[in-house]
């Protein structure tokens, strides 16, 4: 099975699972009240990706930063950055950020081709300043609401509106555009792997917290709420310490 053939079919459990949401939660407003009505389900899941991650993902990955040069990782992450930019372009674009796509077009094109393929970032050394757009995002401005957390199988944490942005956003990435699915899916694998070595560290403090699956929970929430707002997150809005760290 192909990576992309994996990723529909996350994304189509998170579907699946968001539509039961819409039966039993019953409006947006509920959604809000409790972004996580799956709570039981999700932490189950969580389980199970916390317990591949400690036996497969995370050795592979530290086995990676031991045997792989920083000079070399730092190309490889400005690589997959770049492949995955035509996706903040094309948002830009739907969110009526003009001027920041045409900045955004510029950067891809002078990392892929001055920066021979995106393994260097001269765009950067240029002043054109990176940015991060995504079709759930984009789902936000448009006054979509962002629905139940969602823990998935493997994939982590979503929320519908981001699971269902990852899956319409997947041929945006520059990845997938090789014809040739065994090295689309080794590309994958790659970026599965490098983005988890960019982890190890934060993983600890995870471990450390008093509720992990929460810490995870509100982190990601938070963040998404970021990234929507562009950083301009109302004080009230934010999540309150003791979230992070559950009940003493």
């Amino acid at each position: 099975m192909s990576y992309r053939q994996i990723c529909r079919l996350a994304s189509l459990t998170a579907l699946a699972m968001a539509c039961t949401a819409c039966g039993t939660t019953g409006s947006a407003s509920s959604a809000e009240r409790n972004p996580d009505p799956f709570e039981k389900v999700n932490r189950a899941i969580y389980r199970f990706n916390e317990t591949a991650d400690r036996y497969v993902a995370r050795p592979a990955a530290k086995a990676y930063r031991a045997t792989t040069p920083e000079a070399l990782r730092k190309g490889i992450g400005n690589f997959f950055a770049n492949a995955r930019y035509p996706i903040t372009i094309v948002n830009d674009l739907l969110q009526g950020k003009l001027r920041q796509g045409g900045a955004d077009l510029g950067r891809f094109l002078m990392n892929t081709t001055v920066g021979l393929g995106g393994l260097f970032d001269p765009a950067t050394e240029a002043g054109l300043e990176q940015h991060d757009e995504d079709f759930g995002e984009t789902l936000a401005v448009w006054g979509v609401p962002q629905g139940p957390y969602l823990m998935v199988p493997v994939f982590g944490p979503y929320t519908v509106a981001s699971g269902i942005g990852d899956l319409v956003g997947a041929p945006a990435n520059a990845i997938n555009w090789n014809p040739d699915t065994d090295q689309v899916t080794l590309t994958w694998a790659g970026y599965l792997l490098h983005r988890r070595s960019t982890l190890i560290g934060i993983d600890e403090e995870v471990d450390q917290a008093f509720d992990p699956y929460l810490f995870v929970r509100d982190a990601y929430l938070q963040n998404r709420q970021y990234k929507i707002l562009d950083g301009a997150v109302p004080e009230e809005e934010l999540l309150p310490e003791d979230e992070f760290g559950g009940e003493d």
